[in-house]
This record gives C-alpha cells, sequence and structure tokens, in this order.
C-alpha cells in the first residue's frame, strides 16, 4: 500500500527543509519536498534531490555491517564481524588505552555531517563519561566568529528571525553565499523580501548576482570595509546616539580608530570606491537593516578581528531590538527553549575536560605520547580537515587504534581498523533544529536501516554496555530523550504531533531580537570595548587591520561550499558527480594569461603544505589575486592525491584556534 510521511532534512545547511517520503509497502518510493514546509515550499535543492534518490538509498553504496580491517591502513581492505566482536575488541581497546595512557589519549572528531539532536549529541554523553579528549568541533569551521560575537554581544547564537525581513528596508548579506548554503532562502526569502539587497563577497556568486549592491572586496580587506562605514556614519552623523548611551560600552574608545578610517583609506584597502562606501555607509545606517555575518566571513587569518568590527555596525546605528533589525550568524537551540545539555549530558564528566583543535589534529594524532585511540563519528576528516597530507600520514600509523562510523566506506573510514555502519535521516526518529529560522521539525524514521546498520544513540548503548558503564543516561532511549525534550520546553508539542505535522513555527510573529535592550555580557551591554578580551589577550577594541596581499606569483586561494555539495557529503553520489564534472580551479583572466593558460587546461597549485592538480577554468566571478576551488571533493573518486585541503596549511585564525582556510596562499603553474 502507498503513502506518505513527512520528514526534515538534517544536513548542515541554514534551510532546514522539509521532506515528503512516499512509501510503497516497506519500500522508499521516491524523496521528495513537502509542499507544507515554509521555506522548502514542496522542492528539494537539486543535491539533496539527486542524493536522497541515488546514493543514500543504493544497497551497493551503503555499508550493511561491521567491517575490521584486514589490510593496510588506507587501503580500503575489511572484514565483515558481528556487532559484538567488533564492540568487544573496541571495548577492549579503548579500556588498553585508558589503563596505559590515561582517557585522554582517545580522541574523537565529529561535526555536522548530521545536524539532528540526538544523532548530533547522544554521543557525547559516551565520551564525556569516557574522559576522551574532544577535537574541538567549531575550529574547523566557525569558532573565530563565536569567540568574537560572545565577547562582544555575549551570544553568537542568538540571531534575528528572518521573519523580521518584512520590516526591513536594507539586508547586509556579508560573506555567506545562500545560493549553494541556503539555496531555499536564496529562491524564496531574498526574492520575496522589499529590503534592497548588499552582498559583500568576493566571489560574484549567484546571490551576489541577483543583489541590488554587490561589493566586491579583496579578500582579507573586510574590518577595512567595516570600519570605512563606521567613519562615514559617525561623520555623516548617522550615530544613534541614544542607543550608544542606553546599550553600548567602549564606544568613545573604538571612535578614535574611526576617526581616522577614512573612505580613500578604506577605498585603498578594498578595491572598493569611495563612492560605493558612502553610499552603502547611508542606506545601512537609515535602516531597518539586517546584516547576515556568514561563517565564511571568519575563515580567514584575522577572522574574529573582522567579526567584532563588522558586528559593531548594529550596535552604533541602533539597528538592533526593533521589527526589521538585527543580526545573524546562526540561531541555537536557545530561542525555541530546547536545552541540548539535556541530550549531551555534560555532568557525566569525571574528570577536567581535554580538547584540541582541528588545526592541530595531524601533529596529536601524530604523537603516540598524545593519542592512542581515536574516534571520527558524524564527519570525514580525511576530506575536509587541514594539512591533509600529514593527517592522512598520522592515520595510518600501526599503533593507533581508529573507529569510524559512518553511512559509506570514507576516505577516513579507509583508515580505520574498525568501521561501523550508521543508519540515515530515513531511518530513525530525531529533532532538527533549523540553524536560521526559528522552526522546530521533526526526523521521522521511514523505513528500517540496511542489514545491520544502526543510528548513532543506539551504536553508544552498545557500546556503553561493553564497556560496562552503568550510568542509566547511556542507556535512556531515543523516545525517552525525545520526551523529555519537548515536554520541557513550552513548545506544547509531543513527537507524535510534531511528526505529524512535520515542522511548527513556535512564533506567530517576528521574534525582536534583544527587543529588552539586555545582552547576556558581563555589563550587560554590547562590548563595543571588552576588559574580557583583553583579558584573554586580545585587543580592546577590535583593530583597522588589513591582510598583506599576495606576494608575487602567489594567489589567495578561496575554498567555500559548491552548489553540488555538502562539505564533503553527496560526493560519492553518481548523479552529482557528473554535475560537478573534473575538479578545476577558476582564475580571473588577467592571472590566467599570466600564467599561460587557458580553459581547460591543467594546471599545478602548489605551496609549502602540498600541491594539486586540477582543470582551469576562466572567469571575472572572481578578481584578479584570488583563485577558486570548491571544497568537499573525494579525492579517491576523482583518482587525485587530495582535494583542496591538501594546500590548506592550517594556520589558526586570530581567536579560537579556529580554521583560517581562506588565507592559504599558492602558486600556480601550467602542468
Amino acid at each position: 500500500m502507498k503513502r506518505q510521511l513527512r520528514t526534515t532534512c538534517p544536513r548542515d545547511c541554514y534551510d532546514g527543509c522539509g521532506v515528503v517520503v512516499e512509501l510503497d509497502g516497506d519500500r522508499i518510493a521516491r524523496v521528495l519536498g513537502d509542499p507544507a514546509h515554509p521555506v522548502s515550499r514542496g522542492k528539494l535543492c537539486a543535491k539533496c534531490a539527486m542524493a536522497y534518490n541515488g546514493v543514500w538509498r543504493d544497497p551497493e553504496a551503503r555499508l550493511h555491517r561491521p567491517l575490521r580491517r584486514s589490510g593496510a591502513k588506507g587501503a580500503g581492505c575489511f572484514t565483515p564481524v558481528s556487532w559484538d566482536e567488533a564492540l568487544a575488541e573496541i571495548a577492549e581497546r579503548l579500556r588498553d588505552s585508558v589503563e596505559r595512557y590515561g582517557a585522554e589519549s582517545i580522541l574523537h572528531a565529529h561535526y555536522t555531517g548530521t545536524c539532528s539532536v540526538l544523532a548530533g549529541d547522544f554521543p557525547m554523553r559516551f565520551f564525556h563519561r569516557l574522559g576522551a579528549t574532544e577535537v574541538e568541533p567549531d575550529t574547523i569551521c566557525n569558532n573565530a566568529g563565536h569567540v568574537a560575537l560572545e565577547l562582544m554581544y555575549g551570544t553568537s547564537s542568538d540571531g534575528f528571525d528572518p521573519k523580521t525581513i518584512r520590516d526591513a528596508r536594507c539586508l547586509v548579506i556579508w560573506g555567506a553565499n545562500p545560493s549553494a548554503s541556503a539555496p531555499h532562502v536564496h529562491e524564496h526569502w531574498l526574492d520575496e523580501a522589499s529590503a534592497s539587497l548588499v552582498v559583500i563577497d568576493p566571489i560574484r556568486h549567484a546571490t551576489a548576482a541577483k543583489a541590488d549592491l554587490h561589493v566586491q572586496l579583496f579578500p582579507g580587506s573586510d574590518a577595512a570595509l567595516a570600519f570605512g562605514l563606521m567613519h562615514v556614519i559617525e561623520r555623516d552623523g548617522l550615530l544613534d546616539e541614544a542607543y550608544l548611551e542606553a546599550h553600548c560600552v567602549g564606544w568613545e574608545e573604538l571612535a578614535r580608530i574611526v576617526k581616522q578610517t577614512t573612505p580613500r583609506w578604506a577605498a585603498e584597502a578594498t578595491g572598493i570606491d569611495v563612492a560605493t562606501i558612502e553610499a552603502l555607509a547611508r542606506r545601512y545606517a537609515e535602516g531597518p537593516s539586517m546584516l547576515w555575518l556568514g561563517q565564511g566571513l571568519q575563515r580567514q587569518p584575522r577572522g574574529g578581528n573582522v567579526m567584532r568590527a563588522c558586528g559593531a555596525l548594529p550596535a552604533i546605528t541602533g539597528n538592533l531590538g526593533k521589527p526589521g533589525t538585527g543580526i545573524c550568524y546562526l540561531n541555537g537551540s536557545g530561542p525555541r527553549d530546547i536545552d541540548t545539555d539535556i541530550v549531551s549530558a555534560p555532568h557525566l564528566r569525571r574528570a577536567p575536560e581535554h580538547s584540541v583543535s582541528h588545526m592541530d589534529l595531524a601533529d596529536v594524532l601524530a604523537d603516540p605520547a598524545r593519542s592512542r585511540a581515536f574516534f571520527c563519528w558524524n564527519m570525514n576528516v580525511a576530506a575536509s580537515a587541514p594539512r591533509q597530507g600529514a593527517l592522512r600520514r598520522a592515520l595510518a600509523r600501526e599503533d593507533l587504534f581508529s573507529v569510524v562510523i559512518d553511512l559509506f566506506q570514507t576516505e577516513s573510514a579507509d583508515y580505520a581498523d574498525f568501521v561501523l555502519p550508521a543508519a540515515s535521516f530515513l531511518e530513525f526518529d530525531d529533532l532538527v533544529l533549523p540553524y536560521f529560522h526559528l522552526l522546530v521539525s521533526a526526523q521521522v524514521k521511514a523505513v528500517d536501516p540496511p542489514g545491520e546498520a544502526l543510528p548513532n544513540p543506539e551504536i553508544f548503548r552498545r557500546l556503553s554496555r561493553a564497556m560496562g558503564f552503568e550510568e542509566p543516561e547511556l542507556h535512556a532511549s531515543d523516545r525517552e530523550i525525545l520526551d523529555t525534550l519537548l515536554a520541557r520546553s513550552e513548545l506544547g508539542i509531543d513527537f507524535e504531533s510534531l511528526a505529524r505535522r512535520g515542522t511548527i513555527d513556535p512564533f506567530r510573529e517576528p521574534v525582536i531580537q534583544f527587543a529588552d535592550g539586555k545582552f547576556p555580557t558581563a555589563s550587560g551591554r554590547i562590548e563595543l570595548a571588552s576588559a574580557r578580551a583583553e583579558a584573554q589577550g586580545y585587543p580592546r577594541v577590535p583593530e583597522a587591520l588589513v591582510d598583506a596581499r599576495p606576494g608575487a606569483g602567489e594567489l589567495r586561494l578561496l575554498s567555500p561550499a559548491s552548489v553540488w555539495l555538502m562539505n564533503d557529503s553527496y560526493a560519492n553520489d553518481p548523479s552529482v558527480r557528473r554535475r560537478l564534472g573534473e575538479p578545476r580551479v577558476t582564475l580571473h583572466p588577467d592571472d590566467a594569461h599570466a600564467r599561460g593558460l587557458a580553459p581547460g587546461d591543467s594546471a599545478r597549485l602548489f605551496n609549502a603544505t602540498g600541491e594539486l592538480t586540477l582543470r582551469v577554468a576562466v572567469s571575472d566571478e572572481v578578481l584578479p589575486g584570488v583563485a577558486l576551488a570548491h571544497k568537499g571533493r573525494w579525492s579517491k573518486l576523482d583518482g587525485t592525491s587530495g582535494n583542496v585541503n591538501a594546500l590548506n596549511p592550517g594556520t589558526r585564525s586570530d581567536m579560537g584556534n579556529s580554521s583560517s582556510v581562506h588565507g592559504t596562499r599558492v602558486r600556480i603553474e601550467p602542468v
């Protein structure tokens, strides 16, 4: 009998799309968009539509049984074993590591392979109880922005409600590309907004191309532009003096720098003309204006400083606390009253917390004194981590015991001693809290997992039993946790009701960000000058700094998200791979000509970290001095030695020990 059910896409995307699964008996016939969903409106993005009807349902591609390594690490040779065998040996190896080297010698790396609540947070119960060292998740992505905005606003995850766009006159998107990472926001939310759209980005992507104004500045000059805008706002009497007086501290200190950062100085630093800087400053300051700071913006050497400089703009213009205003980095669970600590159970820790940055992962895994065992779950570090060559050599250590949990035989899985098969979002119940729109969504089981694959929570329940851990939290059922989460919220809905509806919006009217004028900082105000920052070794105020331009013969390499990939998810889908084509680098015509390169040529990209051969594309969507190569490829499917992270030196940003991948410099020559 044919029927339909609603569920939700839990991928690392701003949209959080509603999904309709068409079932024919106990078999999925099709995976479609949910017409009732307020964001996706009946259509999935192209990459999800292909993958969810392709490789994610391909029994030949999915992992079915636990696997034990039977060949050299990295060779991908494995023998199927039972769950009991796998878990017994894993537990024995973990106990040995704890007894001989301490629990901190066991590392685990995870991120946003799924953004659903149980699959993402329940495994933390096990690692908290174990006392393992966490590879700090956000250091591979957005930690500089989190640190910067928390110092200034007291929070980095309480953003504007997108519904307030109805009252805005200006929307500035700075360093985000909705056309790739929020395709339904790009298609619907932006098109239906009456606000003037400004996109600030070094790349003329599809969202930039549809903007009323695209400010195409050189990478690394974002803070200079922010200071130039602040100078015009102060000079032309556009400050909101009342808001500054009532809700901010430190403007006097910051203003001393702002007075020196003239539009002419900013123009020279950014490559943007004075008239554009002045017009943008006035357009934003007059408001009501919204400011969306993308995660790509802070993935550069001074990304934290950039975020503090840009984050000052709403404060000095009073574009906060009223309809049509606000700042957004991302929206966490807080506004929806879902306490995710219930799921991760940090109280299970028995010893001080240990963590390392992803920027240090290659070195830590290469050192037997610091690492004896490694878990990789909800991510594929061999594709996504910096210093790719060094990391893969570290993963090949025979004395490093490695466990990978995944749906597919990824490049990380090839280096594992044990690979454990995970269930997909179509195969278990969960909760999804999108990080842009303030929605609450159900992830609903449609079919059983293939073979012996299991959802993340069940894998870690079984592993806890194998370890002899008796704490009740480690054995709680999924439904018990989901019921507790919703019961302790003020949403007034249980999981069964949510599953029937698919998605709810808890707020009839737009939530006004910081409507009460109170901020979770020590002063209760926006701290434009921060004593806490100073105590942590950072400047008291943001600085008018500009990255040095690339040296002679160098280009600044940007590696943002692709339209066809979700980080490195979907790169193994045949239809997606056909759309991707060969791995390529895009150069400005001037840079291609200077190097004797034409479209379709093979080019060698190299620096002190590594090298990579890519096919050349030529376009003025990038500026002179900039090269563009999208992230997320699986090199073992491309037949290459690595993807763009082979060139990523793992240089940490100025705040949060985070990634500055968009500061990578390379040289390029014909092959």
